[in-house]
């Protein structure tokens, strides 16, 4: 239901609109001045103001300024006793929705308070669908390293230098290469997305360079490739560090020559593209191993831009989560939520080894779990727990580099709790985890378990 705020310094008045209003099932506040209200405003996510021009301490107009300037969304629909039209016109100048003249019309009151839901309605659901479709969201920060990004994108969009972007995973790699394309002189053209990692080894070549019909069992027609789909335009290659060598081999000809070869082909093709490149990996690392071509790291090279991590930019937290609370809460159509400043607190402690994409998917658990409020409580409860035990879990998986030795381990740690759970009862142990008692021996004996 919507939630309307009151502000007026009559209470008579407030509580007309207020027994008027949730008749007619809204959710309603009051504000008996103009400095209550901007509180009010700055800790609660109201869908509608209703507010009065002539108050003491701030009057309506600076209260509509303030608000709109730290939320522009919310609508306001001005009363005054004292109107002309010149007042009018200067609150709807400067944002206001509507403007009702005091003792107001109820029927005009209560026409104008839908009509103004509904238009927010429709501003948010286009907002959601706009940024579905478009997947481009801003770089939200203000911190040192974020400024320096924003930065080298200004400087280099505009050219076609390649660029070799660096990072952790959820650092939001794909969204740097998202705004170089944007703003560059090939932004009227595709943007083509590769995940290296994603397709396999014996696929990458016919997923970049198209292949011939006939070229292999499968390739019952022509099929057009990455790099001719990215003509004109740019194509991003992420996690280019799980490429594979002759893959490698091919791309490097094509940034080389501009030019490619379909599989199974043998006719060569003009190419006008600008690679973007991005990897989680140490690229020098790769290549003193052999699994990675250093002419082509070169090549792509040109100019380096790293992402920092979420730990190194904690001060940029508290502007990415308003933002995250701001567009889960649109897409699930719910009043949009508060972030207390002990919570936020609480975000700004925790390490975050998922980055960016963790921390949208702890706002969006938060959003779900929590009431109108987010606070440190709910943090501890939703977030700081599982934290707790999914670092466990990560400090497991970083402890084996081979599966048979984490399956091992694991097999022992599964056996050894089941034993203990059933006082030792081969038997009754087999049974319930349904394996023979001979099988069970063996294992205990594989794994030295003993009874304490």
């Amino acid at each position: 239901m919507p939630h309307i705020l009151i502000v007026d310094d009559e209470k008579a008045i407030r509580k007309s609109l207020r027994e008027i209003l949730e008749y007619e099932k809204y959710t309603v506040d009051e504000a008996a001045d103009g400095a209550e209200a901007i509180e009010k405003i700055k800790e609660n996510a109201y869908d509608l103001v209703l507010c009065d021009i002539k108050m003491p301490k701030f009057d309506g107009m600076e209260v509509l300024e303030t608000a709109l300037a730290s939320n522009a969304d919310v609508p306001f629909i001005m009363i005054s006793g004292h109107g002309t039209v010149e007042t009018a016109v200067e609150a709807v100048k400067k944002g206001a929705y509507d403007y009702i003249s005091k003792p107001p019309d109820l029927n005009r009151l209560l026409i104008s308070l839908r009509n103004a839901l509904d238009k927010q309605s429709l501003v948010t659901q286009t907002k959601v669908l706009k940024r579905k479709v478009t997947k481009n969201r801003e770089i939200v920060g203000d911190s040192p390293a974020i400024k320096k990004i924003k930065d080298t994108i200004d400087k280099v969009a505009a050219t076609d230098a390649r660029i070799l972007i660096t990072g952790e995973n959820g650092t939001g790699k794909e969204l740097v290469a998202r705004w170089i394309h944007e703003k560059s002189h090939r932004a009227n053209g595709p943007l083509i997305e590769v995940n290296c990692a994603a397709i396999p080894s014996e696929l990458i070549e016919s997923e970049l360079f198209g292949h011939e019909k006939g070229a292999f069992t499968s390739a019952i027609k022509q099929r057009i490739g990455k790099f001719e789909q990215a003509n004109g335009g740019t194509l991003f290659l992420d996690e280019i560090g799980d490429m594979s060598l002759a893959a490698q081999a091919k791309v490097l000809r094509a940034l080389q020559e501009n030019k490619i070869t379909r599989v199974g082909g043998d006719k060569d093709i003009s190419v006008d593209v600008r690679v973007i490149a991005a990897t989680n990996k140490d690229l020098n690392r790769e290549i003193d191993n052999n699994n990675f071509r250093i002419d082509l790291y070169h090549r792509l090279s040109v100019i380096l831009m790293h992402v920092p991590s979420l730990n190194e930019r904690a001060e940029d937290i508290p502007m990415i989560a308003e933002r995250f609370v701001h567009e889960i809460c649109e897409d699930y159509g719910i009043t949009r939520k508060i972030i207390t400043p002990k919570a936020m607190a609480e975000l700004q402690q925790i390490q975050w080894s998922g980055n960016i994409r963790e921390l949208h998917n702890v706002i969006e658990r938060l959003v779900i779990l929590s009431e109108q409020k987010i606070t440190e409580t709910e943090v501890q409860n939703y977030v700081v727990g599982n934290k707790s035990k999914a670092n466990t879990l990560e400090d497991i998986f970083e402890k084996y580099d081979k599966f048979q030795e984490f399956k091992d381990f694991m097999e022992r740690v599964f056996i050894e709790f089941k034993l203990q759970k059933n006082g030792w009862n081969v038997t009754k142990t087999a049974d319930e985890i349904d394996i023979q008692r001979s099988h069970l021996y063996n294992k205990i004996e594989k794994y030295s378990l003993r009874r304490d």
